[in-house]
């Protein structure tokens, strides 16, 4: 590996490390059903479910060779209920909850050594506000500074 691994990306460590927090976390019984990968709605055949990806990357360089670098992720939610909407305000806020509470998220780097993230940031929460109901979908965008 380069020397300057230090400074390489770490989009799946920090995805898979955020679905691990879900899971460790969730008040919501997700029945496993947390992944570090995105499905289409349409192929997600277990509820409540969540979903993520790491989506776009950039860097601003400071001085030194240090790298800022802002992470995208987009976390898809999934329920099927009689009431979906309320179904997925409740998985939303219990996500929302984690999130904050993990805003310096312990990952490992390509060498193993464990490095954390240092902040998490909700940039928007978005439903299909019941249009599907049974079942409903939400999309939350973080952007996550390593």
């Amino acid at each position: 590996m380069p020397s300057n691994a230090q400074y390489t990306s770490r989009r799946f460590a920090i995805v898979e490390a955020l679905a691990d927090k879900v899971k460790e976390q969730s008040s919501i019984d997700l029945g496993g059903n947390v992944h570090p990968r995105m499905l289409f709605w349409d192929e997600v055949n277990e509820y409540p479910a969540v979903h993520m990806s790491a989506g776009t990357e950039f860097r601003e360089y400071q001085g030194g060779g240090y790298k800022d670098r802002y992470l995208t992720v987009t976390v898809r939610c999934y329920v099927k209920d009689e009431e979906p909407t309320k179904a997925l305000e409740q998985l939303i806020a219990d996500l929302e909850f984690i999130v904050e509470e993990n805003g310096r998220l312990a990952y490992l780097d390509p060498q193993g050594a464990v490095q954390t993230t240092h902040d998490i940031l909700i940039q928007s929460i978005d439903t299909d506000e019941g249009i599907l109901a049974p079942l409903g979908v939400g999309e939350i965008l973080l952007q996550v500074h390593y």
